[in-house]
């Protein structure tokens, strides 16, 4: 027996029952394991015992008894020769060296059936081996055990045959038998070798086509052959086929049909091992569409028909454009949505569990045609519209409606892609399109609204309400929603934009003709462009003052910019404190008069046209020139120089006052009214000049009568005593001698006075006495008979006769 029997048998003996009997001394005894014809008993030492005695006495038979014996230090025995299945009492006794019995114990155990023998041992299966034996009397079970190499299996069966399971495929294994009652198992059977069959080919099968199956398997260890039978389902008929490979294809099979193919394989000892059978269906053959209908609903989308075929377990419907439908209980299917305007066929494949059928003839279909993308009105002059839209593929004509909001409709049925119509302004149109081709029409279409421009208005008025603004009024119009005012001039565009008929254009040019338009607007239909524009002129621009100048005393010449036309009239002003003067001009100038010396005005333009009033020009202000003064007189105060007075002139400040001569001029620049000026010639005749100056630099050029300067006082003046007792004053003139002289002559001993003829240069004067000094003054005689009364005097002392000097500022005078 091998270690691994061993191991088995004791793990089966340490798991069988006994019964235990206990001696009264509590000494335990008990059946360990039977066999056939042993058993094994067990029991507790007891103190004092040197030896043990086990009896085994048949309980229903004749047979004679069997014991054994053990010494005291053993605590297990078996009892052997014993007969099959046959019910024994045990006795147990503990004895002392005196073979005295210190204690005894029994039971009653039964031993396990006779061993059968095997009769035949084959494997019907590759992972099981089937033994025939000989079944024993008194078994109630038998136990199949099954060896090979390590492996060890055992299996209960109730009788011959039996079979072990759970075994390798194409193994030996040494088989034996073991009969089993209640008492136990008995000894193993003489083992028998056996081998089990190889397994089943594991058949993978597909239908690559309606007529065709393919089988295909992985190899089977240790097969040298497989057979494969085929049966259609519901006939007698079959086919067997013997093949060394691992794939067999059956052909000119039925479409949509199921075979059943048992598969076997051989290995070298020519067993055939286990068998495997799968029933496969051969695929669908194609079905035929019979009839395609285009569907109208929420969803546009088409019905697909078909004629059934056998086998098929569903069926699925393509469209050309990749949209598909299935049914499995139905010939028939609804592909929804498709898109419309489309020109494409359906095919149906039918399907089973071996694939789908080669796709039916294409039937071809189209679905109703698209509404335009595109749809607009255009109006190329007020009053005539089109409704135009996209051109439609798949379309065999449309159908336009055109219905304006007061009701009334119209229609058009074209095959164009226009439709003209009549559109009154200020009304607002519904149109659409219905395309239609043989599957109908399109089930929708869009909707475009349309709102013509709104009419022009009527009852424009344009008028200036200043300078720069104009006021536009009109009738209010249908359909308008908005009014845009322009008031256009050259490279000028004023814009107002109002919901109310009523603009004010402002910030305008001057002087400018604008063409003002009202166009009438709304959010839908635009705005009408049409309308007449109406001109109207804004007032003239205000001129502005370029210069002022005097041209005489009274008359002040204005120069004014010309902004306007040449039909402008200018009004120039000036306005003073307590007058104001005006002049007309059109040609850019006018001259102001009788403007009174010494006055301040401002001076301002206007311009007047037929439309109205500039804005007054900016002003500017005009100073008159300050007033001469009434009289200059100019006194001679020595010969050289004059004393010059004059009278206040109004709106002067300073005066400068001018003695002009061929011999030369003076001048003097003063605040007073009056002048000491020197440096003038005697005997010479001046022009006298004043000009009036203002506190801001006006000045006013005076002219007054002319001035004759006294005439010279003469020069070498000398006294002599004449031989007839008498003085002789001698002199020289200065420039020419037209002047009478007066000669004085004052002494201690009287005065006296000569006066002489133009051209004369010297005077006798009749001596009363001798010795005296005399003061002389020569002076000429003006031709206003006034003498010069700035010649200086000179002094001189006479001597009596005997003498024969004179003298003159402490010098002599000699005759």
């Amino acid at each position: 027996m091998g270690t691994t029997q061993l191991k088995m048998l004791k793990l089966l003996l340490l798991l069988t029952l006994t019964e235990t009997c206990a001696a009264a001394n509590d000494m335990t005894f008990s059946v360990f394991t039977v066999t056939s014809k042993s058993m094994v008993a067990q029991w507790s030492a007891l103190a004092g015992a040197s030896s043990y005695k086990i009896t085994a006495t048949p309980k229903n038979s004749s047979k004679d008894p069997v014991f054994a014996q053990f010494s005291g230090n053993s605590v297990m025995g078996s009892v052997n020769s014993l007969s099959p299945n046959t019910l024994y009492t045990v006795q147990l006794e503990a004895m002392d060296n005196a073979l005295n019995v210190l204690s005894s114990a029994s039971t009653e155990e039964t031993t396990a059936p006779d061993v059968p023998s095997i009769l035949k041992a084959y494997s019907k299966h590759s992972d099981s081996i089937t033994v025939e034996f000989t079944e024993v009397s008194g078994a109630t079970s038998y136990i199949l055990r099954a060896e090979s190499g390590d492996f060890f299996l055992e299996t209960t069966v109730s009788g011959s045959p039996g079979t072990v399971v759970l075994l390798q495929p194409h193994t030996e294994y040494m088989v034996s038998v073991m009969s089993v009652n209640s008492g136990g198992r008995s000894q193993p059977s003489y083992p028998v070798e056996a081998k089990t069959l190889v397994i089943a080919p594991k058949l993978n099968t597909t239908s690559p086509s309606n007529d065709t199956i393919l089988v295909s398997w992985p190899p089977v260890e240790h097969a040298v052959l497989y057979t494969l039978c085929i049966i259609r389902e519901g006939s007698s008929s079959r086919l067997k086929v013997n093949t060394t490979d691992t794939s067999v294809t059956f052909d000119d099979l039925e479409a949509g049909t199921t075979y059943c193919i048992k598969g076997t394989a051989w290995d070298s000892e020519g067993r055939t091992g286990d068998d495997l059978t799968v029933c496969w269906i051969t695929r669908p053959q194609s079905p035929d569409v019979s009839f395609v209908q285009v569907t109208q609903g929420r969803s546009l989308g088409i019905a697909v028909y078909w004629l059934p075929v056998q086998g098929a377990q569903s069926y699925i419907a393509w469209t050309s454009d990749g949209q598909n439908c299935n049914s499995t209980t139905q010939s028939h299917c609804y592909i929804v949505p498709v898109k419309c305007g489309q020109n494409h066929s359906v095919a149906v494949t039918a399907r089973n569990v071996a694939g789908s059928s080669s796709p039916s003839e294409p039937a071809h279909y189209i679905t109703f045609p698209c509404p335009p993308e595109n749809m607009w009105v255009e109006e190329p002059e007020s009053g005539n519209c089109s409704l135009v839209w996209d051109n439609v593929p798949l379309v065999e004509y449309y159908m336009a409606f055109i219905k304006r909001d007061d009701g009334i409709e119209i229609s058009c049925n074209t095959t164009e892609t226009t439709c003209q119509f009549f559109c009154m302004c200020g009304f607002t149109y519904l149109a659409t399109v219905f395309p239609y081709n043989q599957a109908g029409s399109s089930p929708q279409a869009p909707v475009r609204n349309y709102t013509t421009i709104p009419c022009c208005p009527k009852d424009v008025t344009v008028q200036l309400v200043s300078t720069e603004t104009l006021e536009i009024t009109w009738s209010p119009v249908k359909g308008a929603e908005l009014y845009e005012t322009t008031a256009e001039e050259t490279n000028n565009v004023i814009h107002c934009n109002d919901t109310a008929p009523v603009c004010a254009l402002s910030d305008l040019r001057c002087n400018a003709d604008y063409s003002v338009t009202v166009t009438p607007c709304s959010e839908l239909g635009g705005c009408n462009r049409t309308c007449k524009a109406h001109t109207h002129q804004t007032a003239p621009c205000a001129p502005g003052i370029l210069n002022m100048t005097q041209t005489n005393n009274a008359t002040y010449r204005v120069l004014i910019s010309t902004p306007n036309t040449p039909d402008t009239n200018y009004t120039i002003t000036a306005t003073g404190r307590y007058n104001t003067h005006t002049c007309q001009a059109r040609n850019g100038s006018c001259d102001l008069t009788q403007l009174p010396c010494g006055s301040i005005y401002d001076v301002t333009a206007v311009a007047t046209t037929d439309v109205g009033r500039s804005l007054l020009g900016y002003s500017k202000a005009l100073e008159t020139g300050p007033c001469c003064p009434t009289f200059v007189n100019v006194t001679q105060v020595t010969q050289a120089m004059t004393n010059v007075t004059w009278s206040s002139g109004n709106g002067a400040r300073s005066y400068i006052t001018t003695l002009t001569s061929s011999r030369g001029h003076a001048k003097c620049h003063t605040l007073d009214t009056h002048c000491l000026m020197g440096c003038i010639t005697c005997s010479t005749n001046y022009s006298v000049h004043l000009e009036a100056i203002s506190s801001t630099g006006h000045k006013s050029e005076c002219k007054y009568q002319g001035f004759s300067s006294s005439p010279c006082c003469p020069t070498g003046v000398k006294l002599y005593r004449r031989a007839n007792n008498s003085l002789r004053v001698y002199w020289r003139s200065l420039g020419p001698q037209i002047h009478n002289h007066n000669v004085e002559l004052y002494g201690t001993g009287g005065n006296y006075t000569c006066v002489t003829a133009a051209g004369s240069a010297y005077c006798d004067i009749p001596e009363d006495t001798c010795g005296d000094f005399y003061t002389v003054v020569v002076a000429p005689v003006g031709q206003n008979g006034i003498k010069v009364n700035f010649c200086q005097p000179r002094k001189y002392s006479v001597l009596c006769p005997g003498s024969n000097a004179a003298i003159s500022r402490g010098r002599r005078s000699l005759d």
